[in-house]
């Protein structure tokens, strides 16, 4: 007779195999109830925790699974580099996903991730459905932290972690303000997603308060779209001289659409980009950007979500990060 398995007791207990798992460990993750049920279909099927078997498997090294919607963009790659390395330098390796912003893509990774019994997962979330996601997680009483954007409220139970986008947004409009511009356009981002409206709002305020009228190009985050979104802008808006950028891909395109305009960038038209990726500075001009700081980012996430894990120290609810202007040579100095 075929002798009971850890998959037997998930199907009998209606659980994920990481969550039987994470009851047999002790782990503080998982709630009473879910260990209760868990205990009972042991019982009911008749399944021996060889513990002497266990303690030699868990002699290995952790594991902690990192999703993320777009590693083709040089900035969630930085972060995921930098959240590598500092888990790693911690005993911890890290199993990285990219889900191309696909939500369904995002739940067989999670999915997967979670069958070969991740410690915690860290969720940079595509944008769209994520229940089926959440609730595999859930099943697995695994911690679970949002970061660089989220789309699951709940923060209570899976806290999210960003930079400060809108004060950001801000600092960037009102240094152009300051640099005599009065005509000031805001280029790219999917329009209505979260991060697009963070870095937008800081815009948007910096404009209202010096009673400046907004100029909004939505639309990818890429050099194409910013390269096409600059022609647009010099033939619809001609007396335009100056743009806070979604991110440094759209300002990239938007330089590049300069050069073949022969326009001459931090002179005739400003352009401020947002991230601060290496390639920010060694552009030509090299690029005025935001900030954001994404290799401590990536050592403050791998901090947090371990104290989440080893500690028990739940993280707050939301915590921001501070962003600082980089200025480089796509700007003037201030008038």
């Amino acid at each position: 007779m075929r002798r009971p398995t850890i998959i037997d007791v998930a199907n009998s207990a209606g659980v994920s195999k990481s969550t039987v798992s994470l009851v047999l460990q002790g782990s503080p993750q998982v709630k009473q109830e879910t260990r209760k049920l868990v205990h009972e279909a042991m019982k009911e099927i008749g399944y021996v925790y060889n513990r002497s078997a266990a303690n030699l498997r868990s002699s290995g090294t952790a594991l902690i699974g990192l999703v993320i919607n777009d590693l083709t963009n040089p900035f969630f790659t930085e972060f995921a580099t930098s959240l590598q390395m500092a888990l790693g330098s911690r005993g911890y390796a890290v199993v990285v996903a990219n889900t191309n912003e696909d939500p369904e893509l995002q739940d067989q990774v999670v999915g997967a991730m979670l069958e070969h019994g991740v410690s915690a997962l860290i969720l940079s979330p595509a944008y769209g459905d994520v229940s089926n996601t959440i609730s595999a997680v859930e099943r697995a009483g695994i911690p679970l932290m949002q970061v660089l954007r989220h789309v699951e409220s709940e923060t209570a139970r899976f806290p999210f972690i960003a930079p400060d986008y809108a004060d950001g947004g801000r600092a960037a409009t009102q240094h152009l303000i300051e640099t005599g511009s009065r005509h000031i356009a805001f280029i790219g981002g999917l329009d209505g997603a979260e991060v697009t409206q963070e870095r937008l709002s800081g815009y948007i305020a910096a404009m209202k308060d010096n009673g400046l009228q907004p100029i909004v190009r939505t639309g990818k985050s890429s050099r194409s779209f910013g390269h096409e979104a600059t022609i647009d802008l010099f033939r619809e808006h001609p007396e335009c001289n100056a743009a806070v950028c979604f991110n440094d891909l759209v300002a990239f395109g938007m330089i590049n659409a300069c050069h073949e305009t022969h326009v001459k960038v931090g002179q005739e038209f400003q352009i401020v980009g947002f991230d601060d990726i290496k390639e920010a500075s060694e552009c030509w001009p090299a690029l005025s950007t935001v900030h954001c700081g994404v290799s401590g980012f990536g050592k403050q996430v791998a901090d947090t979500v371990l104290l989440w894990l080893q500690d028990g120290v739940a993280p707050a609810r939301h915590t921001r990060t501070s962003t600082r202007l980089v200025l480089r040579q796509t700007t003037k100095d201030k008038v």
